[in-house]
């Protein structure tokens, strides 16, 4: 798939997975998003480096944070959004993605942001549009969802400054979870030398094997002297014929709270992608903490989003 998202010429054409990006390009969207985050600072909050591009959200599964920042991220680069109502669109009578997308290009849109329940959907719009237009995975079943990858560990660069000395907990449904998966390869790219992952043993991925992961089933054990803690809630929506977990069994045994972070580092961090689920994954006290950078990370995700659409189709590499 990494071979889809680059042009002939070596500039990305499309952002599908984190998997196979190169740590210098993952470097330059980090550098570009540094530099649009004083933009929502400003009295007028845009630049004018799309100005005249159309960017179209095509989202098939509910969203808060990923839709809204990137139409907020378009906007600040001066683009047209179209946010597609999929229930009120052709979709309704049967018109396949593939048409829709076609119709929309034949409108002038330049990037779809895609969200789809299917894994590898991004990727086979990717195939069909070729060159005519760019293709932005916002989140495919639990495949990946590489621009919440982006701004995670892009949110720990801002944190703890660098990657080779950390230790990294991901806490709960990691089997399920596409932000795992980001996340994950993320952080591998970077250089992170101790990655773990905390769960129960039904909710760990089983096709990762060819990458270095410490595997805990306690919370305890888990996180001792980590930098960084991510949870994860529990993904009710993937997980069909699989046995769902008791919320206060689970809860018990994998929601974070202040007792916890003892056990990290003093200065760890505490993240979640959201929506959070409060008294279960994580304790309101935690969520709302000062190791929280919780409402960071959303805005760190609008910067980041402003930085991959300009490197498609404003800014080249």
């Amino acid at each position: 798939m990494s071979k889809i998202q680059y042009s002939n010429d070596g500039n990305i054409k499309h952002l599908l997975t984190i998997e196979g990006l190169q740590e210098e390009l993952i470097y330059k969207i980090f550098d570009l998003a540094e530099s649009f985050l004083n933009v929502g600072n400003r009295e007028i909050k845009n630049v004018p480096l799309l100005r005249g591009k159309t960017i179209c959200n095509l989202f098939f599964e509910n969203s808060t944070r990923t839709r809204t920042t990137f139409e907020i991220a378009a906007k600040r680069l001066s683009a047209d959004v179209i946010n597609l109502d999929i229930d009120s669109s052709s979709q309704s009578k049967g018109e396949s993605i593939f048409d829709t997308v076609d119709n929309l290009i034949s409108m002038g849109a330049d990037i779809f942001v895609v969200r789809h329940p299917e894994p590898g959907m991004p990727e086979l719009l990717a195939k069909h549009v070729g060159g005519n237009a760019h293709i932005i995975n916002a989140g495919d079943g639990n495949h990946a969802h590489p621009t919440q990858g982006l701004l995670d560990t892009f949110t720990i660069k801002k944190y703890k400054n660098r990657f080779d000395n950390l230790s990294v907990a991901i806490i709960g449904d990691i089997k399920h979870s596409r932000v795992a998966r980001s996340e994950i390869h993320a952080l591998t790219t970077l250089g992170v030398p101790d990655i773990r992952l905390i769960g129960p043993t039904d909710l760990m991925p089983t096709d990762m094997s060819k990458i270095n992961l410490k595997i805990f089933e306690s919370m305890d054990d888990g996180l001792k002297n980590v930098d960084v803690i991510m949870m994860l809630r529990i993904q009710k929506e993937r997980m069909i014929g699989a046995i769902i977990p008791e919320e206060g069994e689970y809860s018990e045994k994998y929601g974070l709270r202040k007792k916890h972070l003892l056990l990290a580092k003093k200065d760890a961090i505490v993240m979640h992608p959201g929506p959070m689920n409060r008294g279960i994954e994580i304790d309101s006290d935690v969520a709302d903490g000062q190791q929280s950078v919780i409402l960071s990370q959303v805005t760190f995700g609008i910067a980041i989003r402003m930085a991959v659409m300009s490197m498609l189709i404003g800014k080249k590499i």
